[in-house]
């Protein structure tokens, strides 16, 4: 068989395969469906009660609402029904309501994370606006907590956000990241980045790492499953002159963006059981040159 046989071999068995795959899918939404059509039958007798992550209605966790909401999800074999209900179940802590945490935020409310915990100490200011997509103008002089817990409820009621208007210190940090399953660095400086981990290898908390500066970002997972943490790779903190920020180098608006959204997606696939997490690696973006590059075995 030539090499043009062969490749039309394969092709017809990954065709047969994802014929397979839509068939079992499509017998899951029929059976799903007909749970819904019995529940609203059920509902013209019975008083409707406000829906919340925590309704769950039939032996898979999912209310009627929530199997319309997220049907992509559940269309997705990889996913699917019990990688939506994992993620509902699941709790999330975003420490940084700026430029990365601003798209991080908006896709766990979006995708069904069950509780998101916010932390932030600061104000939105109009030159945020510029790449931290959360904030409207409406909330200059407000609190980012404030502002990002409202554009996360408008999004997704059923989404329980937790606001924590404060500084992550030391005397608060173990008390705030042992109630959650996940943690985000959405922060942009060295000492915090050395807490957030601390406090993650301590309560044995898998975290999502990113950064953005510049043109330039980078992202891991760290602490997962007994994998490297952060000072695995940067045993002690550099000399504070040596490190730069947003607000003093620059960076491009849509590059934190980039970084936030692949951080949501980690905190997802760690908090569904769902995929291979970035743990042990890192992928490093150059937004000048349009170029992803995965760096393996880094620790």
């Amino acid at each position: 068989m030539d090499s043009n046989g062969v490749e039309a071999a394969r092709i017809r068995q990954e065709i047969d395969s994802l014929k397979s795959n839509k068939r079992n899918i499509e017998q899951q939404i029929s059976s799903l469906e007909a749970q819904l059509n019995q529940l609203e039958v059920n509902s013209s007798t019975v008083c409707p009660q406000p829906l919340s992550n925590g309704d769950l209605s039939n032996s898979n966790g999912l209310s009627p609402d929530m199997i319309y909401r997220y049907s992509r999800h559940l269309l997705l074999p990889s996913f699917g029904v019990q990688g939506q209900a994992n993620l509902l179940k699941s709790s999330v802590l975003v420490i940084g309501a700026g430029g990365l945490g601003s798209p991080a935020l908006l896709y766990l409310a979006a995708c069904g994370v069950g509780r998101i915990g916010i932390v932030d100490h600061d104000v939105v200011e109009l030159n945020n606006l510029q790449r931290q997509i959360i904030h409207t103008e409406a909330y200059i002089g407000k609190s980012k907590v404030e502002s990002a817990a409202a554009t996360c409820r408008s999004i997704n009621s059923s989404t329980q956000i937790v606001e924590h208007r404060e500084a992550f210190r030391t005397s608060n940090a173990l008390e705030i990241v042992s109630k959650y399953d996940v943690v985000v660095d959405a922060t942009d400086n060295a000492p915090s980045r050395y807490m957030i981990n601390d406090c993650c290898v301590v309560l044995g908390k898998p975290l999502v790492s990113g950064a953005a500066l510049g043109l330039e970002g980078q992202l891991t997972v760290y602490n997962y499953n007994g994998g490297p943490c952060y000072r695995c790779l940067f045993p002690t903190p550099p000399p504070t002159n040596a490190c730069q920020r947003c607000a003093d180098s620059g960076v491009l608006g849509v590059v934190p963006g980039v970084i936030g959204c692949l951080q949501a997606l980690e905190a997802i696939k760690v908090a569904s059981l769902v995929g291979e997490p970035l743990s042990g690696r890192m992928l490093l973006l150059d937004a000048l040159s349009g170029r992803f590059r995965n760096v393996c075995s880094i620790f």
